[in-house]
């Protein structure tokens, strides 16, 4: 079961998308240099289809993308939700992800951005071309490299 603790529409986090960012809780990863530890506790409200609905109500027709941030703890959850978001919401789907990789049998079809990896003090996130993270935008089951959109 995913939780979340709040949301806001982005606009750094997916390139070339209006974004409404879900921050999940629960996170197992716990990185050091975490800007969001308080997100690693079992806090906040039920995600599930009928709370996405509800979040997106008040930006219906200002977004283009829905993105969860976070959810490692659930991936099956991750992958049902955006599988709706994009499916049943017509929005675009993404699932920004503290892990290494992607996790074994995730249909890449549900998605269409995917960020993975966890972050490293030492490395910074995706605006650093040192990064270990890495933003893929999916099309026909392929993962496309576009983190370099990031560096300027």
């Amino acid at each position: 079961m995913l939780k979340f603790y709040n949301y806001d529409i982005v606009f750094q986090e997916i390139p070339d998308e209006v974004t409404l960012a879900v921050n999940l809780t629960g996170c197992p990863c716990h990185c050091p240099g975490c800007h969001s530890p308080h997100l690693w506790e079992d806090i906040g409200e039920v995600l599930d289809e009928e709370a996405l609905r509800l979040i997106h109500a008040d930006y219906a027709g200002e977004v283009t993308c829905l993105c969860l941030m976070g959810g490692d703890a659930d991936p099956a959850a991750v992958e049902r939700l955006c599988a709706f978001i994009k499916q049943d919401m017509g929005l675009r789907s993404a699932w920004w992800s503290g892990r290494p990789n992607l996790p074994e049998g995730i249909c890449l079809d549900h998605f269409d951005y995917v960020k993975t990896g966890p972050y490293v003090e030492a490395l910074g996130g995706l605006k650093n071309p040192a990064t270990n993270q890495r933003l893929y935008r999916v099309s026909g089951g392929n993962l496309e490299d576009i983190t370099a959109r990031f560096w300027k």
